[in-house]
């Protein structure tokens, strides 16, 4: 069983929450994480990439010169790609949907194996659910500041993962106080995927976020 520390918006500890060893036991091969990092980008793809050959471009049609005797090397067409406004070869063309599927079991490994990394390396930092609800009466970007400055987080690439709610007003002061600081995100632990935790440095979530994901993942 695995403690983490609990913290406020101020930075003090105010707890601890117990993380289960069969959810931290977990061993996943490094290419199964890679496969599913490799889908997960090419299906962002819109693969709507268009260029123009030859036969499409407008332009004149007529030869650039004639045929012989001028001493150049023959040329059929200006609308050949060696030309200033010629078609362009072999260009990337609009493609049919590419959707790799992704296995719902390797997905959730997947996910579980890059969790469990940033809460071995300490690269998780857990707050109690009224840091992101009930702590600020208004958006302060300035207490954020410096509760990720006691962590010694901040400067890093950071994501906030905060639990699913219906409420829409629920975390509106602590997004907004987030929205300044550079590079970080925030989401909502049902939205996240596994390029999320391995492209953040640092990972701030709140206890019912944590114990969400356990259950989402198991």
């Amino acid at each position: 069983m695995v403690k983490l520390k609990k913290y406020n918006l101020k930075g003090e500890a105010v707890g601890e929450v117990d993380v289960d060893d069969a959810f931290l036991d977990v061993e996943v091969h490094g290419q199964l994480i890679k496969d599913y990092i490799v889908a997960l980008r090419a299906n962002l793809r819109q693969w709507s990439a268009n260029t123009k050959g030859r036969t499409e471009v407008n332009h004149s049609k007529k030869k650039p010169w004639r045929q012989k005797g001028t001493g150049n090397a023959r040329q059929g067409s200006l609308a050949a790609p060696q030309f200033k406004g010629g078609g362009v070869v072999f260009g990337p063309k609009p493609k049919f949907d590419q959707h790799v599927r992704i296995n719902r079991k390797e997905r959730r490994l997947a996910v579980r194996q890059l969790l469990v990394d940033k809460i071995k390396n300490n690269e998780l930092v857990l707050v109690d659910d009224k840091a992101f609800s009930g702590e600020l009466s208004e958006p302060r970007t300035k207490n954020v500041v410096s509760f990720l400055k006691g962590q010694k987080i901040h400067g890093k690439r950071l994501l906030f993962v905060a639990e699913s709610t219906e409420e829409k007003e629920k975390h509106a002061h602590f997004k907004k106080s987030t929205r300044n600081l550079p590079r970080s995100g925030f989401i909502f632990a049902s939205h996240m995927n596994g390029y999320d935790v391995m492209a953040a440095h640092g990972l701030v979530m709140t206890e019912s976020a944590l114990t969400e994901l356990t259950k989402l993942l198991k």
